[in-house]
Parts: structure tokens; C-alpha cells; sequence
């Protein structure tokens, strides 16, 4: 394995020469800030950075990496909880100037380039009434939350952002170019659908989109002493409901302003709501909901990029975070015991815990369909330590191992990829659970040298 300091600068240059977009090595007065990503806790130092602007750069960075043995990172958002868009020493191939977004309403398909956030495709598709199931941050990037999987508000009514992928443009690791869909290259076109970045960089996506332009939702409270009684009848609730209503149970702390003064710094079980249903019908939905008294409620109708930018605000670039993550099918005495122990001593303001739904429309694709094993599991729940100050560092993380090895027993096996560190070869196989030598067989295929390693790696 070559370093980039192995490399004659007249190698280097060669490379540079190659590309529209510029290299920046640490030499480079950008170098600091070009190597920061979402998770403040994040500090590694690439070798240099391809910054990609179109598909024949993204070629040449692949097979410039290839033929020098180089340690490869692809990054597209920089969103990804462990680091994995970052590598230390190696070529870091940056899709951020791959940017696009080309709603056609003839169909309601959206093209996306493969450097999007997902905030710039709800801003485009939101003119139309339309939208794509994505997250539940728009800072978020299009290309990891899609190749991983894409759980969020829309989830139940209308899947994962996978069962939405109807097309993608990829360069491969032999740096030919190709694109996959339900009838060519159908192997690579099943694989990227939750499979991750194993099997190519992805340049560009096409979705499919649907009617949504206003919604009915927002978080509702109540005190986390009712976090037993609250998530036993969620789960019944949640269960029964139509497709239209999606919501997520969080424990979690009111860290401040918007909310009023009352709440802050105090531990609260939560729900976020999000109803895509007829809006004269929202008050009827949600009566079950305020009969059970929340604290506090501030559900209502909104644009839905309103309600996919909720958390923007307190969830800034460059924080401290520690994420473990499990799917889970029931949530029974023991598990909601342990949600009420650790929702009572959350160490940070931002640190919380989330369950999303898998039921609805994201149930009802079958468990081969997609490398997704878990369509049976009804929640996929991440925990996540959350701190500005990196002197907490320490603090969350064990907060957040803590919580996860008391619910660990209780969970499905495996875990959601997009929200798993780098926790090694064993989690990521009980994560494709019978799946995986199918991705296996693919990735052999596809990249029998394991060029796109630096990710929850499917070894060929």
C-alpha cells in the first residue's frame, strides 16, 4: 500500500493535469478546512484531495488511485457517523462539485448528482409538490443515506430511498463508466441499493418522486418518567397506523431556544410526527396523540422541506458524535426499562436516542429484494452522543456503549449502515444477514481488489 508521499511531485502533477477540478494537498492553505466533515470527532489526514467537478474527473481519480496502490476514500456529503469519507494518507475523491438537480414532471423523476445534499433536492422538487423519502436532515448527502439504505419521515408511506432509486451513472473500480437499473447491469443495480459504496462511485441517481407539498407534523413531549407507558402504546399505535402517518420516538433533552424556557436542559420521551395524508384529516389522526397528554405539542401543517429542516439548526457541521445503532422488532418491558434508565441521564443537551418505523410501505418489500435484510424489523434504532465540546468526548461515547450494550440483547442482530461506526467485519455482516454473499459474490465481481474499502466494507 502506497502513501502520496511515495509519489514523485511530477506524478502528482500529471494527475492534476488530468482533472477540471483541483487537487489540494496538505502543503495547501485550504488542506484544514477541506479535511473537516459533519462529525467534529473526525480528524484524519488524507494524502490529498480530487476535487471532482464532473464524471471524467471521477474516472481519472479512480484509476490514478488503482494504479498507484493507493488507500481510496469517497466523499460525498461528509455526513457519514464513522469517518468513512475520510482516509489517512490516501486519496480522498471529493464528488461535493457534482451538483445537480433535474425534476422532470412528466414522470415525477428527479436526476440528482452524486455531490448533493438533500436539502438542495427538496428545494427543487418542493416547487412541483413533490418529494423523495429521504432523511431527516437536509445537510445530510444524497449518495451515502441513498447507497445505505434512506430511513426518514416518508418511510411508511412511501419506503426507503432505495425502493425509490430507480437509476444510477457509476464509475467503477476499473474506472469504466456504467449505468444501472432494473434491466441493465441488474446485479450492480441490486447491490447499490443498500449495499453501500462498495461497488462503484456514484455519480449521479434518478428517483422516483410523489405528491407531497405540505405536511402535518412536528414533536410532541411528554415527561421521560412516562417513557414506559408512552413507547408500549406507540408501538401498538404506530403499528395500526396508516401509511400516511410516520412518526419517531426519541429520548432525548430540550436544549434551548426555539422551545419555551420551561423545558430546557430536562430529559423528555418525544415523537416527531409527519402525516402525508388529506390535511383537512390531520386533527382526526392525531387525536389518539393529544389524548395522551403531551407537555408539550407543536404539530402542524408546514411545507415538508420545513419539516425535513427541523434539526438543521441544532445539528450544526463540525460536532462531536458517537453513534451505535440496532434494529429492533418488539419493544418490551425490558427494552423500555432500559430506554427510561438511559433517557434519565443523557449527558449532553443534544445527545439522544431514536427509533424509526420500518412498517408501512418499507415493510412490505421483500427481504431479498433489496440487500436491506431487516424489512421485518419494525424499528431501526440509532443512539447517538452529541457534543460541541470535544472534551466530552469521552463522556458521550460511553454514555452512548452503555445504552447500546443494555439494549443490544434485546435488538434483531444487525444494524442500519448509515448509522454504524467503523465497528468491523462481524457487525457488518449481521447487517446483511442473509444477503451478504450475494453482495459478496457482487463485489468480486465489481472490485475484486477491494479499491472502495474505506466504507462498512463487504470483503470480495
Amino acid at each position: 500500500m502506497n502513501t502520496i508521499k511515495n509519489l514523485d511531485l511530477a506524478v502528482i502533477e500529471a494527475f492534476g493535469n488530468q482533472l477540471r477540478g483541483e487537487l489540494i494537498a496538505p502543503s495547501d492553505s485550504r488542506y484544514d478546512e477541506t479535511r473537516k466533515v459533519y462529525n467534529g470527532m473526525i480528524d484524519k489526514h488524507p494524502g490529498l484531495f480530487a476535487m471532482c467537478v464532473d464524471v471524467a474527473d471521477v474516472m481519472a481519480a479512480v484509476n490514478f488511485g488503482r494504479e498507484h496502490e493507493l488507500l481510496v476514500a469517497i466523499r460525498g456529503g461528509g455526513h457519514n457517523g464513522g469517518g468513512l469519507g475520510l482516509c489517512t494518507d490516501g486519496l480522498v475523491i471529493d464528488l461535493s462539485g457534482l451538483k445537480f438537480v433535474r425534476v422532470d414532471t412528466s414522470n415525477n423523476t428527479v436526476r440528482v448528482g452524486g455531490g448533493n445534499l438533500w436539502g438542495e433536492v427538496d428545494h427543487a422538487t418542493h416547487p412541483f409538490g413533490l418529494a423523495v423519502p429521504a432523511g431527516i436532515i437536509s445537510t445530510t448527502g444524497v449518495g451515502g443515506l441513498t447507497l445505505g439504505g434512506g430511513v426518514g419521515h416518508l418511510s411508511r408511506k412511501y419506503g426507503l430511498t432505495i425502493d425509490n432509486l430507480l437509476e444510477a451513472d457509476m464509475v467503477l473500480a476499473d474506472g469504466s463508466f456504467v449505468t444501472v437499473n432494473a434491466n441493465q447491469h441488474t446485479d450492480l443495480f441490486w447491490a447499490i441499493r443498500g449495499g453501500g459504496g462498495n461497488f462503484g462511485i456514484v455519480t449521479s441517481f434518478k428517483f422516483q418522486a410523489h405528491e407531497v407539498k405540505n405536511v402535518f407534523g412536528g414533536p410532541t413531549l411528554w415527561p421521560i418518567e412516562q417513557t414506559e407507558e408512552i413507547m408500549e402504546w406507540y408501538h401498538d399505535f404506530i403499528t395500526h397506523a396508516p401509511d400516511e402517518l410516520n412518526g419517531f420516538i426519541t429520548t432525548m433533552v430540550i436544549p434551548g431556544a426555539p422551545f419555551p424556557a420551561h423545558l430546557h436542559n430536562k430529559q423528555f420521551c418525544g415523537i416527531v410526527w409527519c402525516y402525508t395524508g388529506d390535511l383537512s384529516k390531520a386533527p382526526e389522526a392525531f387525536k389518539p396523540v393529544l389524548a395522551k397528554k403531551p407537555v408539550f405539542e407543536h404539530v402542524g401543517e408546514m411545507p415538508y422541506p420545513a419539516v425535513q429542516t427541523l434539526f438543521d439548526g441544532l445539528m450544526p457541521h463540525g460536532l462531536q458524535w458517537y453513534w451505535r445503532a440496532d434494529f429492533f422488532t418488539e419493544l418490551g418491558p425490558e427494552l423500555r426499562a432500559q430506554h427510561l434508565k438511559f433517557g434519565s441521564k443523557i449527558p449532553t443537551a443534544l445527545s439522544q436516542m431514536h427509533l424509526y418505523p420500518i412498517s408501512g410501505a418499507a415493510s412490505r418489500v421483500g427481504a431479498e429484494e433489496t440487500p436491506w435484510a431487516y424489512r421485518d424489523a419494525n424499528y431501526a434504532g440509532v443512539i447517538v452522543g452529541v457534543s460541541p465540546d470535544a472534551a466530552d468526548a469521552a463522556l458521550i461515547t460511553n454514555w452512548c456503549k452503555d445504552y447500546w450494550e443494555a439494549l443490544h440483547p434485546y435488538s434483531s442482530g444487525g444494524a442500519y449502515s448509515n448509522f454504524m461506526m467503523d465497528e468491523g467485519q462481524e457487525r457488518v455482516q449481521a447487517s446483511y444477514k442473509h444477503n451478504y454473499k450475494r453482495l459478496q459474490s457482487i463485489k468480486q465481481q465489481y472490485d475484486p481488489k477491494n479499491l472502495f474499502r474505506v466504507n462498512q466494507n463487504i470483503k470480495p
